[in-house]
C-alpha cells in the first residue's frame, strides 16, 4: 500500500513540477535579453515537446527517491526532490538553450542555505564549498577566455551550498569527466569543432543527480 501511495505521489508531483518547471523555462526564454539564448528559433519546438518530458524526468527522479529513500526522515526526503526538481532544470535550459538563469539559481541558493541547520549540517563547510568552488571555476573561466561560462560560475558555487566541500569535490570531478568524455566523442563523430564552445553544466547536474540516487 505504502509503494502504490509512494508512486501515486510521485506522478503527482512530476505532472505538477513538470507543467510549473516548463512554464518557468519559457517564461524565462521570453524575458532573456538578446543574445542569451543560442538557439532562439527553436523555441517554440522545444515548448512543445518540454512538459511531458520533464514530467517524465521529475517522475522517475521522485518515484526512485519515495521508493528507495522511505526510509530517510521526510524532511531529507523532501530537501532531496526540491535539489533533484532544480538540478533537471538547470540540465534542460543548458541543453536547450546553453543557459542557466540567476532567477532559477537564487530560490535553489536560499532554499539550500534554509536547508543547512535544518539538516543538521556544518555552516562553515558550506559557505567554504560555495566560495572555493565557485572562485576556482572564476579562475578557470577567465583562463580559458570563456571556456567556462559564468553560469557553470554560480552553478557551482549554488552547488556548494547544497552539498558541502567532500561531495561538491566528488560531483565536480565526475562531471568533468564525463564533459570531458562527451566533447572527446562530440569531436570523433565531427558533431563539433575544436574550439567550440562546450557546455559543461549538464554534466554537473547529472552527476548530481547521480549521486542522489546512490
Amino acid at each position: 500500500m505504502l509503494t502504490v501511495m509512494n508512486c501515486l505521489l510521485s506522478i503527482l508531483l512530476a505532472v505538477g513540477g513538470g507543467l510549473l518547471g516548463s512554464r518557468w523555462i519559457a517564461a524565462s526564454y521570453q524575458s532573456a535579453a538578446e543574445g542569451v539564448l543560442s538557439f532562439p528559433e527553436r523555441r517554440e519546438e522545444q515548448a512543445k515537446k518540454r512538459p511531458l518530458r520533464l514530467a517524465m524526468g521529475l517522475g522517475f527522479l521522485f518515484c526512485f527517491t519515495l521508493l528507495t529513500l522511505h526510509s530517510l526522515h521526510p524532511l531529507r526526503i523532501a530537501f532531496l526532490m526540491v535539489f533533484q526538481y532544480f538540478m533537471l532544470l538547470y540540465t534542460w535550459t543548458d541543453l536547450e538553450q546553453r543557459v542557466i538563469f540567476d532567477k532559477m539559481l537564487i530560490p535553489f541558493v536560499l532554499i539550500g542555505l534554509v536547508s543547512i541547520p535544518l539538516l543538521d549540517r556544518v555552516l562553515t563547510d558550506h559557505l567554504l564549498a560555495a566560495a572555493v568552488g565557485g572562485a576556482v571555476f572564476l579562475a578557470l573561466a577567465v583562463l580559458t577566455h570563456g571556456g567556462i561560462g559564468s553560469g557553470d560560475v554560480k552553478l557551482i558555487a549554488a552547488l556548494g551550498i547544497w552539498l558541502g566541500s567532500d561531495m561538491l569535490m566528488t560531483v565536480v570531478i565526475a562531471g568533468i569527466v564525463m564533459g570531458g568524455l562527451a566533447a572527446l566523442l562530440l569531436l570523433a563523430t565531427g558533431k563539433r569543432k575544436k574550439g567550440d564552445y562546450f557546455a559543461y553544466g549538464p554534466y554537473f547536474t547529472i552527476s548530481a543527480l547521480i549521486f542522489t540516487l546512490l
